[in-house]
Protein backbone atom coordinates (compact mmCIF):
# COMPACT_ATOMS: atom_id res chain seq x y z
CA UNK A 1 0.00 0.00 0.00
CA UNK A 2 1.58 3.39 -1.02
CA UNK A 3 1.07 6.16 1.43
CA UNK A 4 2.16 9.84 1.25
CA UNK A 5 5.36 11.01 2.54
CA UNK A 6 5.39 12.90 5.77
CA UNK A 7 6.73 16.10 4.36
CA UNK A 8 6.81 17.85 7.72
CA UNK A 9 9.00 15.26 9.38
CA UNK A 10 12.11 13.63 8.08
CA UNK A 11 11.36 10.08 8.72
CA UNK A 12 14.09 8.54 10.80
CA UNK A 13 14.66 5.07 11.08
CA UNK A 14 16.80 3.30 13.09
CA UNK A 15 19.25 0.07 12.22
CA UNK A 16 16.96 -1.79 15.21
CA UNK A 17 14.51 -4.35 14.26
CA UNK A 18 11.14 -3.34 14.90
CA UNK A 19 9.17 -5.89 17.87
CA UNK A 20 6.22 -4.77 16.41
CA UNK A 21 5.66 -5.08 12.92
CA UNK A 22 1.83 -4.50 12.97
CA UNK A 23 0.29 -1.71 14.95
CA UNK A 24 -3.39 -0.90 15.01
CA UNK A 25 -4.77 2.67 16.03
CA UNK A 26 -7.70 3.27 17.83
CA UNK A 27 -8.96 6.49 18.44
CA UNK A 28 -11.31 9.23 20.45
CA UNK A 29 -12.58 9.49 16.85
CA UNK A 30 -15.56 11.92 18.35
CA UNK A 31 -12.98 14.48 20.06
CA UNK A 32 -11.96 17.87 18.18
CA UNK A 33 -8.75 17.38 16.31
CA UNK A 34 -8.66 13.20 16.70
CA UNK A 35 -8.93 12.84 12.66
CA UNK A 36 -5.14 14.64 12.81
CA UNK A 37 -3.79 13.29 15.53
CA UNK A 38 -4.36 9.69 14.31
CA UNK A 39 -3.61 10.75 10.55
CA UNK A 40 -0.48 12.28 11.73
CA UNK A 41 0.59 9.07 14.23
CA UNK A 42 -0.08 6.52 11.41
CA UNK A 43 2.28 8.63 8.72
CA UNK A 44 4.90 8.51 11.74
CA UNK A 45 3.86 4.41 12.39
CA UNK A 46 4.74 3.93 8.40
CA UNK A 47 7.80 5.77 8.60
CA UNK A 48 9.34 3.54 11.36
CA UNK A 49 8.62 0.80 8.90
CA UNK A 50 4.98 -0.37 10.42
CA UNK A 51 2.00 -1.97 8.68
CA UNK A 52 -0.74 0.11 9.69
CA UNK A 53 -3.87 -0.43 10.82
CA UNK A 54 -7.20 1.29 12.04
CA UNK A 55 -10.05 -0.07 14.04
CA UNK A 56 -12.79 -0.26 12.46
CA UNK A 57 -15.15 2.69 13.91
CA UNK A 58 -12.04 4.95 14.10
CA UNK A 59 -11.49 4.20 10.31
CA UNK A 60 -15.17 5.12 9.65
CA UNK A 61 -15.44 8.06 11.88
CA UNK A 62 -12.28 9.78 10.55
CA UNK A 63 -12.77 8.96 7.27
CA UNK A 64 -9.08 7.73 7.06
CA UNK A 65 -10.36 4.75 4.56
CA UNK A 66 -6.36 4.32 3.23
CA UNK A 67 -5.79 2.24 6.05
CA UNK A 68 -7.07 -1.07 6.72
CA UNK A 69 -9.94 -1.02 8.94
CA UNK A 70 -10.00 -3.89 11.33
CA UNK A 71 -12.64 -5.10 14.19
CA UNK A 72 -11.43 -6.48 17.76
CA UNK A 73 -11.52 -10.49 16.52
CA UNK A 74 -9.16 -8.99 13.69
CA UNK A 75 -7.13 -7.14 15.83
CA UNK A 76 -6.37 -9.82 18.05
CA UNK A 77 -5.74 -12.08 15.99
CA UNK A 78 -3.49 -10.11 13.53
CA UNK A 79 -1.80 -7.08 15.18
CA UNK A 80 1.61 -7.30 17.23
CA UNK A 81 0.54 -3.96 19.34
CA UNK A 82 -2.27 -1.46 19.67
CA UNK A 83 -1.93 1.94 20.03
CA UNK A 84 -5.03 3.93 21.90
CA UNK A 85 -4.85 7.72 21.23
CA UNK A 86 -7.65 9.26 23.47
CA UNK A 87 -8.41 8.96 27.12
CA UNK A 88 -8.88 6.94 29.88
CA UNK A 89 -12.62 5.81 29.04
CA UNK A 90 -10.70 4.77 25.66
CA UNK A 91 -8.44 2.40 27.01
CA UNK A 92 -11.50 0.94 29.10
CA UNK A 93 -13.49 0.56 26.43
CA UNK A 94 -10.85 -1.20 23.85
CA UNK A 95 -8.43 -2.85 26.94
CA UNK A 96 -11.39 -5.24 28.18
CA UNK A 97 -11.73 -6.64 24.62
CA UNK A 98 -8.25 -7.14 23.53
CA UNK A 99 -7.02 -8.15 26.86
CA UNK A 100 -8.39 -11.87 25.87
CA UNK A 101 -5.85 -11.92 22.72
CA UNK A 102 -3.09 -10.84 24.60
CA UNK A 103 -2.47 -7.98 22.35
CA UNK A 104 0.06 -5.06 24.42
CA UNK A 105 -1.54 -1.53 24.29
CA UNK A 106 0.09 2.11 24.84
CA UNK A 107 -1.40 4.41 25.62
CA UNK A 108 -1.03 8.48 23.85
CA UNK A 109 -3.22 10.88 26.23
CA UNK A 110 -5.78 13.43 24.56
CA UNK A 111 -7.80 13.27 27.46
CA UNK A 112 -7.90 14.87 30.22
CA UNK A 113 -6.40 12.83 33.33
CA UNK A 114 -4.43 10.04 31.56
CA UNK A 115 -4.02 7.41 34.10
CA UNK A 116 -3.19 4.69 31.81
CA UNK A 117 -2.86 6.60 28.72
CA UNK A 118 0.11 8.10 30.04
CA UNK A 119 2.19 9.39 26.71
CA UNK A 120 1.75 12.67 26.18
CA UNK A 121 0.48 13.91 22.41
CA UNK A 122 3.37 16.21 22.25
CA UNK A 123 6.28 13.45 23.03
CA UNK A 124 4.77 10.50 21.15
CA UNK A 125 7.63 10.60 18.49
CA UNK A 126 10.71 9.98 21.06
CA UNK A 127 8.87 7.69 23.17
CA UNK A 128 7.19 5.39 21.02
CA UNK A 129 10.35 5.03 18.66
CA UNK A 130 12.33 2.59 21.20
CA UNK A 131 9.46 1.43 22.38
CA UNK A 132 8.56 -0.25 18.61
CA UNK A 133 11.68 -1.61 19.35
CA UNK A 134 11.49 -3.40 22.53
CA UNK A 135 12.33 -0.89 24.87
CA UNK A 136 9.39 -0.65 27.50
CA UNK A 137 8.16 -1.73 30.86
CA UNK A 138 5.61 -4.23 31.18
CA UNK A 139 2.88 -3.39 33.17
CA UNK A 140 -0.13 -6.30 33.42
CA UNK A 141 -3.32 -5.10 35.18
CA UNK A 142 -5.89 -7.28 36.47
CA UNK A 143 -9.55 -7.57 35.24
CA UNK A 144 -12.55 -8.12 36.92
CA UNK A 145 -15.11 -11.10 35.57
CA UNK A 146 -18.51 -10.04 36.93
CA UNK A 147 -22.12 -11.44 36.71
CA UNK A 148 -25.71 -10.80 37.52
CA UNK A 149 -27.70 -13.88 39.05
CA UNK A 150 -31.43 -13.72 39.29
CA UNK A 151 -33.17 -16.71 40.74
CA UNK A 152 -30.28 -19.30 39.95
CA UNK A 153 -29.80 -17.94 36.33
CA UNK A 154 -27.06 -15.90 35.02
CA UNK A 155 -28.95 -12.72 33.41
CA UNK A 156 -25.88 -10.44 32.88
CA UNK A 157 -22.11 -10.43 32.31
CA UNK A 158 -19.33 -8.39 32.12
CA UNK A 159 -15.72 -7.40 32.22
CA UNK A 160 -14.00 -4.25 34.23
CA UNK A 161 -11.13 -3.32 34.47
CA UNK A 162 -11.47 -0.15 36.82
CA UNK A 163 -14.59 -1.24 38.78
CA UNK A 164 -17.92 -2.65 39.45
CA UNK A 165 -20.53 -0.10 41.25
CA UNK A 166 -23.80 -0.75 42.38
CA UNK A 167 -25.91 1.79 43.12
CA UNK A 168 -29.18 3.03 44.23
CA UNK A 169 -31.56 4.54 42.31
CA UNK A 170 -32.17 8.17 41.78
CA UNK A 171 -35.05 8.76 44.71
CA UNK A 172 -33.98 10.19 47.80
CA UNK A 173 -32.98 6.63 49.50
CA UNK A 174 -30.59 4.31 50.32
CA UNK A 175 -30.44 0.17 49.31
CA UNK A 176 -29.40 -2.32 51.79
CA UNK A 177 -26.72 -4.82 50.59
CA UNK A 178 -25.50 -7.84 51.50
CA UNK A 179 -22.33 -8.94 51.11
CA UNK A 180 -20.13 -12.17 51.11
CA UNK A 181 -16.23 -12.97 50.41
CA UNK A 182 -15.93 -16.76 49.40
CA UNK A 183 -19.09 -17.50 50.71
CA UNK A 184 -18.70 -15.80 54.57
CA UNK A 185 -21.28 -13.55 55.88
CA UNK A 186 -19.24 -9.82 56.04
CA UNK A 187 -22.06 -7.26 56.36
CA UNK A 188 -25.56 -5.88 55.73
CA UNK A 189 -25.29 -2.35 54.38
CA UNK A 190 -27.26 0.53 53.86
CA UNK A 191 -25.63 3.08 51.87
CA UNK A 192 -25.60 4.61 48.33
CA UNK A 193 -23.80 2.01 46.84
CA UNK A 194 -21.08 -0.51 47.18
CA UNK A 195 -17.76 0.15 44.65
CA UNK A 196 -15.43 -3.07 44.32
CA UNK A 197 -12.01 -1.82 42.47
CA UNK A 198 -9.31 -3.05 40.93
CA UNK A 199 -5.63 -1.33 41.75
CA UNK A 200 -6.11 0.51 38.48
CA UNK A 201 -9.81 1.74 39.43
CA UNK A 202 -8.37 2.73 43.32
CA UNK A 203 -7.75 6.28 41.35
CA UNK A 204 -11.04 6.76 40.07
CA UNK A 205 -14.39 6.48 41.70
CA UNK A 206 -13.29 4.31 44.80
CA UNK A 207 -10.63 7.24 45.37
CA UNK A 208 -13.54 9.85 45.25
CA UNK A 209 -15.51 7.74 47.85
CA UNK A 210 -12.66 7.62 50.15
CA UNK A 211 -10.75 4.26 49.12
CA UNK A 212 -6.90 3.68 49.44
CA UNK A 213 -4.70 3.97 46.32
CA UNK A 214 -3.37 0.37 45.66
CA UNK A 215 -0.07 0.08 44.06
CA UNK A 216 -0.95 -2.10 40.46
CA UNK A 217 1.44 -4.81 41.38
CA UNK A 218 -1.06 -5.70 44.38
CA UNK A 219 -3.40 -8.83 43.90
CA UNK A 220 -6.16 -7.75 45.62
CA UNK A 221 -9.67 -5.51 45.16
CA UNK A 222 -10.97 -2.77 47.10
CA UNK A 223 -14.59 -2.76 48.47
CA UNK A 224 -15.80 1.04 48.90
CA UNK A 225 -18.91 1.91 50.04
CA UNK A 226 -20.41 4.95 49.05
CA UNK A 227 -22.02 7.25 52.22
CA UNK A 228 -22.43 4.45 54.30
CA UNK A 229 -25.74 4.70 56.72
CA UNK A 230 -22.95 3.16 59.61
CA UNK A 231 -19.65 5.11 59.31
CA UNK A 232 -17.54 2.13 61.19
CA UNK A 233 -18.63 0.47 57.17
CA UNK A 234 -15.26 1.18 55.98
CA UNK A 235 -13.17 0.67 52.60
CA UNK A 236 -11.45 -3.00 52.87
CA UNK A 237 -8.59 -4.56 50.35
CA UNK A 238 -9.17 -7.92 49.90
CA UNK A 239 -7.50 -10.52 47.89
CA UNK A 240 -7.70 -10.81 44.42
CA UNK A 241 -8.37 -14.37 44.55
CA UNK A 242 -11.83 -13.66 46.53
CA UNK A 243 -15.12 -14.31 45.29
CA UNK A 244 -17.37 -11.29 46.71
CA UNK A 245 -21.22 -11.55 45.87
CA UNK A 246 -23.49 -8.73 46.64
CA UNK A 247 -26.92 -9.08 47.08
CA UNK A 248 -29.94 -6.48 46.79
CA UNK A 249 -32.19 -6.68 50.17
CA UNK A 250 -33.66 -3.46 49.53
CA UNK A 251 -34.01 0.04 47.89
CA UNK A 252 -35.45 0.83 45.14
CA UNK A 253 -34.14 1.17 41.23
CA UNK A 254 -30.27 -0.50 41.51
CA UNK A 255 -28.74 -0.57 39.02
CA UNK A 256 -25.09 -1.92 38.09
CA UNK A 257 -21.93 -0.28 36.18
CA UNK A 258 -18.84 -1.96 34.71
CA UNK A 259 -16.30 0.75 34.68
CA UNK A 260 -19.06 3.23 34.17
CA UNK A 261 -19.42 2.11 30.66
CA UNK A 262 -22.37 -0.97 30.50
CA UNK A 263 -24.73 -1.10 33.12
CA UNK A 264 -27.94 -3.33 33.87
CA UNK A 265 -30.66 -3.07 36.32
CA UNK A 266 -31.03 -4.96 39.45
CA UNK A 267 -34.33 -6.28 41.33
CA UNK A 268 -34.65 -7.26 44.91
CA UNK A 269 -32.79 -10.53 45.78
CA UNK A 270 -30.24 -10.43 42.57
CA UNK A 271 -26.97 -11.04 43.55
CA UNK A 272 -23.83 -9.46 41.54
CA UNK A 273 -20.55 -11.89 41.66
CA UNK A 274 -17.55 -10.18 41.14
CA UNK A 275 -14.02 -12.62 40.92
CA UNK A 276 -10.53 -12.19 39.06
CA UNK A 277 -10.97 -13.01 34.81
CA UNK A 278 -8.47 -15.69 33.24
CA UNK A 279 -7.20 -12.42 31.39
CA UNK A 280 -5.41 -9.55 32.25
CA UNK A 281 -5.06 -6.37 30.58
CA UNK A 282 -1.07 -5.97 29.24
CA UNK A 283 -0.38 -2.13 28.98
CA UNK A 284 3.75 -0.96 27.85
CA UNK A 285 5.01 2.29 29.28
CA UNK A 286 8.14 3.91 27.74
CA UNK A 287 11.75 3.08 29.95
CA UNK A 288 11.92 5.00 33.48
CA UNK A 289 8.22 5.21 33.56
CA UNK A 290 7.28 4.94 37.06
CA UNK A 291 3.57 4.95 38.87
CA UNK A 292 4.55 7.24 41.44
CA UNK A 293 5.44 10.10 38.68
CA UNK A 294 2.11 9.16 37.38
CA UNK A 295 0.36 9.99 40.95
CA UNK A 296 2.55 12.97 41.64
CA UNK A 297 1.58 14.61 38.34
CA UNK A 298 -1.99 13.62 37.78
CA UNK A 299 -3.00 14.07 41.61
CA UNK A 300 -0.86 17.08 41.57
CA UNK A 301 1.31 16.54 44.65
CA UNK A 302 3.93 18.61 45.76
CA UNK A 303 2.37 21.82 44.44
CA UNK A 304 3.38 24.62 46.31
CA UNK A 305 6.14 22.89 47.78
Amino acid sequence: MSLPTDTQHVPHRESRPLRFSHVVIIGKYHAPGSRHAVDEIAHFLHAEGCDVSLEQETALNTGLLQYPALDVPAMGNTCDLALVVGGDGTMLGIGRQLARYGVPLVGINQGRLGFITDIPFESYREKLRPMLRGEYEDDPRALMAASVWRDGRCVFEATALNDVVVNRGGVASMIELRVEVDGHFVANQRADGLIISSPTGSTAYALSAGGPLLHPAIGGWVMVPIAPHTLSNRPIVLPSQSEIAVEIVSGKDASANFDMQSLTSLMHGDRIVVRRSEHALRLLHPVGWSYFDTLRKKLHWNEGA
